[in-house]
């Protein structure tokens, strides 16, 4: 089983950045897709983005596109989340998480290892 875990939280004012790292243990890192996730209070934990095991193919969810750029470098087992023009309703703990290769890329029934998450608070 595949050990992730995230970096890179913290507290930015609204129309700042932060960028999420994701390391990953092991050596099969570069054959999974890998995704990242989040979880706002009382809400339930929300698919973001997801990206192939090249790194050729990205997936996001509408209310980030534009303003979030996930990314991953095969030699380093690490896949990043790049955030900009951060938003309030970003406010959320994030998770990385591998795909199990079959299923839905934006299902989180298809995702079977996840890391420990890292808060990120946006102020207003």
């Amino acid at each position: 089983q595949v050990q992730l875990v995230e970096s890179g939280g913290g507290l930015v004012q609204a129309g700042g950045s932060l960028r999420l790292s994701c390391a990953a243990s092991g050596r099969t890192f570069s054959s999974y897709a890998m995704g990242w996730f989040r979880q706002a209070p009382g809400k339930e934990r929300e698919f973001v983005a997801a990206i192939n095991w090249s790194g050729g193919h990205t997936y996001y969810v509408d209310s980030v596109k534009g303003r979030f750029t996930i990314s991953r470098d095969n030699a380093k087992n690490r896949v990043y989340l790049q955030m900009n023009s951060l938003k309030p309703e970003d406010t959320a703990v994030y998770y990385c998480a591998r795909w199990r290769n079959s299923g839905n890329l934006y299902s989180i029934d298809d995702f079977d290892s996840w890391g420990q998450g890292t808060q990120v608070t946006v102020s207003s």
